[in-house]
């Protein structure tokens, strides 16, 4: 049997108050994910080229001002509100590359590296849409396939904490994920 995390604990409370309305909540909540999203934010900005001009404070913060926004969620426990934070992060990085993709008339196009412990893929770099482009069509087939890809490699959670979040067994998850690697390594090849 596993020990509670007080501070895990205190994450889901503040989070279970804040969506019923309590607005100090959000700010004593604040504080204690803030470290864990700048992991997160770093994380997904280390796969972009260096050219990149988005900083993991701006991507925090962008995806701070769109967590506060979420006025209809009920937050089940912390894995869930690091869950539609990675959500929110891949929504902002995926738009600023489309838009810099127009903004070049189709070139530039953003750059992610997807490595071992992520999405199996010979080239080191992916292209951020198709990426996304992908994982929206496995979406389609699979749903829960393409919701461990985003907890997982988007938003950092472990089998475990994905499985909670799912409610299903870790061996599911682990089953899924390497299903939905084999399965986006072939889309993203495929187009290469």
């Amino acid at each position: 049997m596993s020990t509670p995390n007080p501070r895990a604990d205190a994450v889901t409370q503040l989070l279970m108050d804040w969506s019923a309305g309590d607005q100090e909540a959000l700010n004593q909540l604040m504080p204690l994910v803030y470290r864990e999203l700048r992991r997160l934010a770093h994380q997904h900005l280390n796969r972009e080229n260096p050219g990149r001009t988005l900083q993991t404070t701006d991507l925090v913060h962008e995806a701070y001002l769109r967590l506060v926004d979420q006025k209809r969620t009920r937050w089940q426990n912390r894995a869930h509100f690091y869950g539609v934070a990675a959500q929110l992060m891949r929504r902002i990085l995926v738009d600023r590359a489309r838009h810099r993709r127009r903004a070049k008339r189709g070139g530039g196009v953003a750059m992610v590296s997807l490595d071992e412990t992520a999405v199996v893929v010979p080239q080191p770099k992916v292209d951020m849409i198709a990426f996304d482009e992908a994982l929206t069509r496995l979406a389609r087939l699979d749903q829960r396939k393409a919701r461990i890809v985003e907890l997982r490699y988007f938003g950092g959670l472990s089998v475990a904490e994905s499985a909670e979040l799912l409610k299903i067994s870790a061996v599911t998850v682990m089953r899924d994920w390497k299903t939905a690697k084999a399965w986006l390594h072939r889309e993203l090849s495929d187009e290469s």
